[in-house]
């Protein structure tokens, strides 16, 4: 199965839910350059407090780079552009709140993203994000606590990193 690509949700709704970390989600022309695409297009690009994704871009990728606002300190995102930058603990705190935040993507929920993520190639040790979110996330979830990204039952605190 293909992964969920940004022109298969309401864009609203990602603005929605990202609007509630201080975001705007900008909707790049077909086959245009996608602006703080550090990947490059198809994936989704980061400037400032801006997320840039187009039609063709994964679901995924765009809460993934969302997730990296959110999780960067406030004087990296304050220079943020293009390279989210950040450590092994981050990244990982990154993927968990991807996952969390996906439950309130309609047309996406945590199943789907653990399939789009396996089908992009992001790599765990137990072999799938599935496995590695419900048996070896301990670390990713102490993390986004101890920034109080997520609260004690592990559900998004709905503010970004200080």
């Amino acid at each position: 199965m293909p992964v969920l690509l940004c022109s298969d949700i309401n864009l609203d709704h990602l603005q929605n839910l990202l609007g509630r970390y201080g975001m705007e989600v900008n909707n790049v022309a077909p086959h245009e350059h996608i602006p703080g695409s550090f990947w490059q297009p198809p994936e989704a690009g980061l400037v400032g407090n801006a997320l840039y994704v187009r039609d063709d871009t994964p679901v995924h990728s765009a809460l993934h780079e969302a997730c990296h606002y959110i999780c960067m300190d406030q004087q990296r995102r304050q220079n943020l552009d293009t390279d989210a930058g950040g450590g092994y603990e981050e990244e990982d705190g990154v993927c968990y709140l991807q996952i969390l935040l996906s439950e309130h993507i309609a047309e996406m929920g945590k199943q789907r993203m653990f399939s789009d993520m396996d089908e992009w190639g992001y790599s765990f040790r137990l072999g799938s994000s599935q496995a590695w979110f419900e048996q070896d996330a301990e670390d990713a979830v102490e993390w986004l606590k101890q920034y109080g990204l997520i609260d004690n039952v592990s559900q998004p605190a709905w503010k970004v990193r200080q």
